[in-house]
């Protein structure tokens, strides 16, 4: 495709995208399920080996980076072990940081048990950070937005954008592209912004279940219009994806390839749309890209990523 082409290596390399969200540490036990609990039927683990990864809000920025893009992460954490590993974690992938510490939080962990290559259990740790902490998160998010194209803003519903609605409005006075992976049922909070990236299930919480093709093409129109967006992309696992913005909707197909682990896959579309947006491409010129970002990484375990070298070689 064209836009392919156009796209240079240096273009992405100039691309500075800013990061707000809920970042997390991904935990994964190894181990060999030999036998089932005498005490109830669930299998026992024998843990042969532990993996540390970073991810919600780190892992988007961590895509953006390794698509040869420029990443800025601000986000909150608590002042614990997990926090500190992820610090470290993240210091290793170039991202630039601006972590908010809370005391009393207890920083996100995702604990995923896996045996014979598959997930038998996910244990989650976490809380909500302080009004106080994200307030200072404000202050520090005004003075790193004039040096970057796009905001992508990472909600997984842990508290850490409770002021989401004052970030976009003083992004989009500012003229930056905003894009959104949403959660929850009220989007309101969302309005003006430029792009938001609902899945199914997330957007059927939103405007209900549709039953036609032309009845989800019209809730997804009206929501657009009541909420001010440019464009609203409704990612659709095997049905592929679809964007609707004023000139009417782009659908793209499913990447045809084995699918092994669908964790992250939502994190690298976003990923990849901001990035892309960042480096001069239009929305409708950058959900194709995405969608096949989003083809590559399913084929991978665990939440990953995927690089500039691969995205392009996947046409």
């Amino acid at each position: 495709m064209t836009q392919l082409s156009q796209l240079s290596r240096e273009q992405m390399a100039q691309a500075q995208v800013l990061v707000v969200g809920d970042a997390m540490l991904d935990r994964y036990w190894y181990g060999a399920v030999d036998r089932i609990s005498p005490e109830a039927p669930v299998p026992v683990v024998r843990v042969t080996r532990e993996e540390e990864r970073i991810g919600g809000a780190a892992n988007v920025a961590y895509n953006i980076l390794t698509l040869g893009a420029q990443a800025s992460l601000l986000t909150v954490v608590g002042d614990d072990e997990a926090s500190h590993k992820l610090e470290a974690l993240v210091a290793n992938t170039g991202i630039r940081t601006h972590f908010g510490r809370d005391p009393q939080l207890q920083t996100t962990v995702k604990l995923r048990v896996i045996g014979r290559q598959q997930q038998l259990l996910r244990v989650d740790f976490e809380n909500t950070p302080k009004s106080e902490i994200l307030a200072s998160q404000s202050a520090t998010f005004a003075t790193l937005l004039p040096t970057h194209q796009a905001v992508l803003f990472s909600d997984y519903g842990k508290g850490g954008l409770a002021h989401v609605g004052d970030m976009i409005a003083l992004a989009h006075s500012s003229g930056k592209k905003i894009l959104i992976d949403p959660k929850g049922s009220d989007y309101s909070r969302y309005s003006r912004a430029s792009v938001i990236t609902p899945n199914r299930a997330e957007l059927q919480q939103v405007v209900g279940n549709w039953h036609s093709e032309e009845e989800l093409r019209t809730k997804s129109q009206n929501l657009r219009q009541q909420l001010q967006l440019e464009a609203l992309l409704v990612t659709r696992s095997e049905e592929g994806m679809t964007l609707y913005d004023d000139q009417g909707e782009l659908h793209v197909s499913a990447q045809a390839r084995e699918v092994f682990d669908v964790t992250g896959a939502g994190d690298t579309v976003i990923a990849t749309m901001a990035a892309l947006v960042a480096a001069g491409l239009s929305l409708r010129q950058a959900m194709p890209l995405a969608n096949r970002a989003g083809g590559v990484v399913v084929g991978k375990f665990g939440t990953a990523t995927v690089s500039y070298d691969e995205l392009f070689s996947a046409v």
